[in-house]
């Protein structure tokens, strides 16, 4: 199986700044490469660039700058085929008729990574001396925190703030089958409750960004009141990215250790196929039918309350890594139709938006049966995903 590690650096002083140069150098190749494409593009011929012309291009560019040629050629290629992704994906938006969001060209703050694409081409991993070396930086210190298993295909660094981090993408990684526990379980996320599982258990909901919007409300209202320009506000904007970050890294530290405990404690684990983005998005407006140019009240400000709440719970984030752990388990993965989960009955398997009375409790209006709605959407779930694979085993 693929695995990326992510690791911490410690570069040197020296190398601190080394590597924002090369970030540098990159964001500019990266806003050149864009420039030319949109320039061709403007011409009366309609010429349009290609990667492939562009990457021929980079042999005559490096010896022109000496400055550019410091750096490792294949890590210009993969920001040049970084660059002919978005485009690949602002083309592919147009013609599926959703929003294009054309490439644009890249701030200081809006480019934190380079990529090589290869170990071994201008970035070798060493880890017998806990160091990654780096072609026009040298050898950087690793704190490697965890063994690395498995063929280092690619190797990235990636600018976190004030830090820097390693990435390796491994192929070949051995999986670690747990033994069997006879037990299988529906997972229902949700708001009230983190997750609920099929056989009663809950995992409270931390909602880590409410509990830090104090902090990070003040931190931007000190970002707001820093003239534009000055090092004052550059201070105040990362202390911001901070205070998101580490929001983001209790997170996802909570999805690790929740996924693995369920990863161990169950040999099938069914969860519902969520499309989140849909589920974010906002509230329709309602026209007012006797009054034209006038609207209705249509629940926005719960609405986006609700969405707050959604993207604060990380469902998506949660539900990949539970995944990878139980693959990594050698566990039963199975995903369901989320439709009728929570407002159908599982005794009588009548369906209906008036089963749910309220947000906790779960009443069907044909037979009566009654139960918690989220250990009752559990075992829903848990019955569809074993239904399916019954399905899929005949």
């Amino acid at each position: 199986m693929r695995r990326a590690y992510v690791l911490r650096l410690r570069p040197t002083a020296r190398q601190h700044i080394t590597l924002t140069a090369c970030l540098d150098s990159h964001r500019e190749l990266y806003n050149a490469a864009l420039q030319e494409r949109r320039d061709g593009w403007s011409h009366p011929s309609r010429t349009r660039v290609r990667y492939g012309d562009q990457s021929a291009q980079l042999t005559e560019m490096r010896a022109a700058r000496p400055d550019q040629a410091v750096w490792s050629f294949s890590s210009q290629q993969a920001t040049l085929r970084r660059l002919n992704k978005a485009f690949d994906g602002f083309f592919r938006r147009v013609k599926a008729g959703q929003k294009a969001g054309y490439p644009r060209f890249k701030g200081a703050a809006r480019f934190d990574s380079v990529e090589w694409p290869k170990d071994g081409d201008g970035a070798r991993w060493l880890p017998e001396r806990k160091r990654v070396y780096l072609q026009g930086i040298g050898q950087v210190k690793v704190h490697l925190h965890r063994r690395v298993e498995g063929r280092v295909k690619t190797i990235q660094i990636k600018r976190q703030g004030r830090r820097w981090v390693l990435v390796l993408c491994c192929d070949g990684v051995p999986t670690h089958p747990l033994s069997p526990t006879g037990t299988q379980a529906g997972v229902d996320v949700g708001i009230a409750a983190f997750a609920t599982v099929s056989d009663g258990t809950a995992v409270d909901n931390p909602r880590w960004a409410r509990k830090a919007a104090d902090k990070l409300a003040a931190a931007q209202q000190r970002l707001q009141r820093a003239q534009r320009g000055s090092n004052n506000r550059v201070a105040r904007r990362e202390t911001v990215a901070a205070r998101h970050r580490k929001i983001a890294n209790r997170r996802k530290d909570f999805h690790h250790k929740q996924a693995r405990e369920l990863a161990v404690r169950y040999d099938l684990l069914v969860v519902e196929d969520l499309k989140i983005a849909n589920m974010l998005r906002r509230a329709k407006p309602k026209p007012d039918p006797d009054n034209p140019g006038q609207f209705l009240p249509n629940g926005a400000r719960a609405k986006s309350g609700l969405n707050r709440s959604i993207s604060d719970a990380g469902w998506g984030q949660f539900v990949l890594i539970l995944r990878a752990k139980a693959e990594d388990a050698g566990r039963t993965w199975i995903e369901v139709d989320p439709r009728h989960t929570s407002d159908g009955c599982e005794r009588c398997g009548h369906a209906a938006p008036d089963n749910r009375v309220t947000q906790a409790e779960f009443a069907c209006q044909r037979c009566g049966h009654s139960a918690p709605a989220d250990e009752h959407a559990a075992r829903n779930i848990l019955r569809a995903g074993l239904a399916l694979h019954a399905a899929h085993a005949a």
